[in-house]
C-alpha cells in the first residue's frame, strides 16, 4: 500500500451487446461522466477480459466489482457481497464466460500473493440477457445510481474523494468505455426488431444453420 493513501481499483464488468449483462459496464461509464480521482484511483471498464485483467487486480488494495449478477432475486434487486465470499457469488449460478473468467482472475491473484485486502461486490439482478443489441432494462437501469452510491459509502473508509468532473479531459484519463458505446448513442442507434435479429448475429446463426 502506498503511504498516500490504498490503490483503488473501481471495476466494471460485463457485455453491453446483452442487455442487462451491460450492467457493469455503464456504471462505470456514469461513475466516469460525473467523477474523477486522484493518481491512486483506477477507473476500469473490464469488458469480458477475463485472465487479462490480473496485472490491475494485483495492482489493487482495495477493489469495488459491478456486474450483473444472477442472485435468485426479483429483477432488479442490487445485493451488496464482501471479502472472501464475492468469488463464491461471482460463479454460483454462472450467467456468462466473463464471470467464470473472473473468478479465475482472483484465484490467480491470490496464488501471486497480491489479493486485495478488501473487496466489494456491487451486483443487481438481471431481468434479461437474451437481447442482442438490447441495452439495459428499466428496472436494472434504475439501480445504476444506487450501485455508485452503495460504491461510495464503502470507499468512503478509505478516504476517497470524489471530484466532480469539469472537463472533458479529465474523463479522458480513465479507462472506460468509448463514447461510440455510450448508453445514449446505443440506445438510439438500435435498429428495429424487424430489421435486426434479437438472438444473435443473423450471419453467425444462419451458417450454423448450414452445418
Amino acid at each position: 500500500m502506498s503511504t498516500a493513501g490504498p490503490n483503488v481499483l473501481i471495476l466494471g464488468i460485463g457485455n453491453v451487446l446483452w442487455a442487462d449483462e451491460g450492467f457493469g459496464v455503464r456504471v462505470i461509464e456514469e461513475i466516469a461522466a460525473r467523477y474523477h480521482f486522484g493518481p491512486h484511483v483506477r477507473v476500469l471498464d473490464g469488458g469480458t477480459q477475463g485472465i487479462y485483467l490480473v496485472d490491475h487486480i494485483r495492482w489493487a488494495d482495495v477493489l469495488v466489482v459491478f456486474d450483473a449478477i444472477d442472485y435468485g432475486l426479483a429483477p432488479g434487486t442490487l445485493k451488496l457481497v464482501e471479502g472472501d465470499a464475492v468469488p463464491r457469488f461471482m460463479g454460483a449460478k454462472k450467467m456468462s464466460l466473463h464471470q467464470t473468467g473472473f473468478q479465475e482472475v482472483l484465484a490467480m491473484a491470490d496464488l501471486m500473493g497480491d489479493y486485495p485486502d478488501h473487496l466489494l461486490l456491487v451486483g443487481v439482478q438481471p431481468l434479461e440477457l437474451e437481447d442482442f443489441g438490447g441495452s439495459l432494462r428499466p428496472e436494472v437501469k434504475a439501480k445504476i445510481v444506487p450501485a455508485i452510491q452503495a460504491a461510495r459509502g464503502f470507499l468512503d473508509r478509505f478516504g476517497l474523494e470524489w471530484q466532480p468532473v469539469r472537463d472533458l479531459v479529465e474523463q479522458r484519463v480513465q479507462d472506460v468505455p468509448h463514447p461510440s458505446l455510450s448508453m445514449g448513442l446505443y440506445e438510439s442507434g438500435r435498429p428495429s426488431a424487424e430489421e435486426a435479429c434479437r438472438i444473435g448475429d443473423a450471419r453467425v446463426l444462419a451458417a450454423r444453420g448450414r452445418d
